[in-house]
């Protein structure tokens, strides 16, 4: 079974890093754990490497736990939303699990929603988060 992890490092991407972890170790699941940013000006050197730092922690703790992982920093010029779902596509995802907070109308239309723009096109079950 291959999950993808949604992470971002936010509250809610840890809360579903918890459950992720418990899902996979129950069930002997691979974890590939995804961050994306669009790249360019939008990405710069400074978030690149946090993203990757949050990502190799996030490995290795699934490691210590017996949990086989991967990790994968997407910078391929797409939305996140639109890059996880391509990416668990790409690798025949079973799940995708992906925290989710409360936002208002106006700042979803404003800023979008990955979660929102995943649980919609995503072609296997999502499995949301909240905080």
């Amino acid at each position: 079974m291959n999950l993808v992890l949604a992470f971002d490092g936010s509250n809610s991407a840890k809360s579903a890093f918890v459950l992720t972890q418990k899902f996979a170790k129950a069930s002997k699941a691979k974890v590939y754990i995804v961050t994306s940013l669009i790249g360019g000006k939008a990405s710069d050197a400074d978030a690149i490497d946090e993203a990757n730092t949050r990502l190799e922690y996030a490995q290795k703790t699934m490691a210590q736990a017996g949990i086989i992982c991967e990790k994968h920093l997407l910078v391929r010029g797409l939305e996140p939303g639109e890059d996880i779902v391509n990416f668990a596509s790409d690798i025949n995802a079973d799940f995708i699990v992906v925290g989710i907070v409360k936002t208002s109308r106006v700042q979803k239309g404003l800023f979008g929603s990955t979660a929102q723009h995943v649980i919609l096109e995503a072609k296997c079950p999502v499995i949301t988060v909240k905080e």
